[in-house]
């Protein structure tokens, strides 16, 4: 369960966990603006409604400031489409492996143009070798993204009916 996060001057910042905001409600650094209906979080003498929005008492910009996107594996899924960039086969989040442009034998590193979506077979037959070794072509070159747009981890996607006030339409 999520929670809209809003600056100290109500301007909407993100969405978080549940537990990061009730701590930093709890620490004083932040204020409950609304509540889950019918949700609480219990300890064993006590009983707190879950927010649904926290609002920062003070400036606290430094929080969220983040270069660029964060890399993972579903991160570099959605940057590649989905798609195996050796054959083009559309891949699901379950089957996709990572395959290294420049083997991590030879001193390839785990980053984001050294990265790409690829299938099972494609990544067996290319094995320990470059794409040009192995005399396969890379569909894309990898790079980094400066964001991740449309393709899946949209900040305000499904919001509950809680935030609504809070959001542009």
């Amino acid at each position: 369960m999520d929670v809209l996060v809003l600056s100290h001057s109500w301007q909407p910042l993100r969405r978080v966990s549940w537990q990061q905001a009730f701590g930093w409600v709890y620490a004083g650094r932040a204020e409950v603006v609304r509540h889950y209906e019918g949700r609480v979080v219990r300890s064993a003498r006590q009983e707190w409604p879950v927010p649904a929005i926290v609002r920062f008492i003070r400036a606290t910009a430094r929080l969220f400031r983040q270069v660029g996107v964060r890399f993972n594996r579903r991160a570099v899924y959605i940057r590649d489409k989905g798609r195996c960039q050796y054959c083009g086969r559309r891949l699901s989040l379950r089957e996709f492996t990572l395959d290294h442009v420049l083997p991590t034998s030879r001193g390839g590193q785990t980053k984001w143009d050294n990265v790409v979506t690829c299938c099972g077979p494609c990544n067996r037959r290319k094995a320990d070798r470059t794409p040009a070794e192995a005399r396969m072509r890379l569909l894309s070159r990898p790079v980094k993204p400066r964001s991740l747009g449309a393709g899946g981890l949209q900040p305000f996607s499904g919001v509950p009916d809680e935030w609504k006030d809070f959001l542009p339409s």
